[in-house]
């Protein structure tokens, strides 16, 4: 980045106002990747696609002006717009296509709304409450409008509606485990990982993909098909539940850890 363009980086003024001085496009791409999160622990989805797409959009959103929270809003309608559909109407491939689109672009822009706080110089306390609470309502309601579809359309054994049931729980319960995570690490300051750690292999990202969002949001393609759909459905259930007793094992530790002061391995 040259000197012309660090000196045009957004700083943002009083009530959040931006200056009017904007990056070009270009210029916000590349502040953009050098600000990027760890990706240790980033399934391949979140890690190659999403948040590739999540900095086109960010540095889109910059040259419109845009702040972090109305990104999120954006991001909460595409999302939800498609959990209604979901749960209201039948499920037919263009019905699948539709979900599976205003998913994705919501995820899209989940990423982007972060990205685009630190390029305008950080975030703030009231968007990261914003974004966490629109996120733990879109992940339950997600499955809950599962459950509300299979129930109208799919034939089904009742006994199957425990899937997107339990898949609520699973989803619920990873989501609050990894914020309170982040929390806990922060209450002990810098965190305390070893330098290897900082990044995860892309072979581990792939063996983690089954419990990638963008996945999830991938198999609604099927939704016309339900029997496929929910084969599909209840394997990445199966999946995110292993998943989740192998993590909350491994994040209790992470804990003890910090209790006794001894840097985390990761």
């Amino acid at each position: 980045m040259t000197s012309t363009e660090q000196r045009s980086r957004v700083s943002p003024g009083r009530n959040g106002a931006a200056s009017q001085d904007r990056m070009s496009y270009r210029a916000a791409l590349d502040g953009l990747r050098s600000a990027q999160k760890s990706s240790k622990g980033a399934p391949a989805y979140s890690r190659f696609i999403n948040r590739r797409l999540g900095r086109q959009l960010a540095a889109v959103a910059y040259r419109l002006g845009m702040t972090p929270n109305g990104v999120t809003a954006v991001s909460a309608a595409f999302s939800f717009a498609a959990i209604a559909g979901l749960a209201l109407f039948e499920p037919t491939p263009i019905l699948g296509l539709l979900v599976t689109l205003g998913l994705v672009i919501g995820y899209a822009f989940d990423a982007a709304d972060g990205q685009l706080a630190r390029l305008r110089g950080g975030g703030s306390s009231s968007g990261e409450w914003l974004d966490h609470m629109i996120d733990a309502t879109k992940i339950s309601s997600l499955h809950l409008a599962v459950l509300i579809s299979a129930y109208q359309f799919f034939e089904l054994d009742i006994a199957w509606l425990l899937v997107p049931i339990g898949f609520t729980i699973v989803a619920a319960v990873a989501f609050f485990g990894m914020t309170l995570n982040d929390q806990l690490r922060r209450n002990h300051g810098p965190a305390r990982t070893a330098p290897a750690a900082q990044s995860s292999s892309p072979l581990r990202s792939l063996l983690v993909l089954p419990t990638d969002y963008g996945v999830l949001c991938l198999v609604f393609l099927a939704l016309g098909w339900p029997t496929l759909f929910f084969a599909a459905y209840t394997a990445l259930f199966a999946c995110c539940g292993i998943f989740l007793v192998l993590a909350a094992r491994k994040w209790f530790g992470d804990m003890r850890a910090l209790d006794s002061g001894a840097p985390n391995s990761g």
